[in-house]
């Protein structure tokens, strides 16, 4: 469960090293983002010489969360902390790798993309 000022790691290496998300896409009166969601976040923590900065904006996908969620078979996933990959208005990944495993979901949210680049699909 992600909602406005929540700060994420970010699992891919686009550059970006913490973000904190800004806004949760999906309805005007929409609070909480889960796993597969799109946000948007401002970059608050980068690495020097990479393709995004501190300070700007970005959109992201919510590959983690913190906060337990329950699938439809009635089972519950959670991880340690939350983590978003950064994508473009494609939503295609700006990062070329993604660390950590990710959750299911995203491939029901046709991220076919981010879950053939992960390591891991939980």
């Amino acid at each position: 469960m992600i909602q406005v000022t929540t700060h994420l790691e970010v699992a891919d290496n686009s550059g970006a090293r913490v973000v904190k998300c800004v806004k949760v896409l999906g309805g005007s009166r929409r609070k909480y983002a889960g796993l597969g969601d799109i946000i948007v976040v401002s970059i608050k923590e980068a690495m020097p010489g990479t393709k995004v900065k501190k300070g700007e904006t970005a959109r992201a996908v919510v590959v983690r969360t913190a906060r337990e969620y329950q699938r439809s078979d009635g089972s519950y996933i959670k991880f340690d902390g939350n983590s978003a990959v950064l994508i473009n208005k494609d939503k295609e990944p700006i990062g070329t790798r993604i660390f950590g495993p990710v959750a299911r979901e995203l491939r029901a949210k046709k991220f076919m993309k981010i879950i053939s680049l992960a390591p891991e699909v939980l």
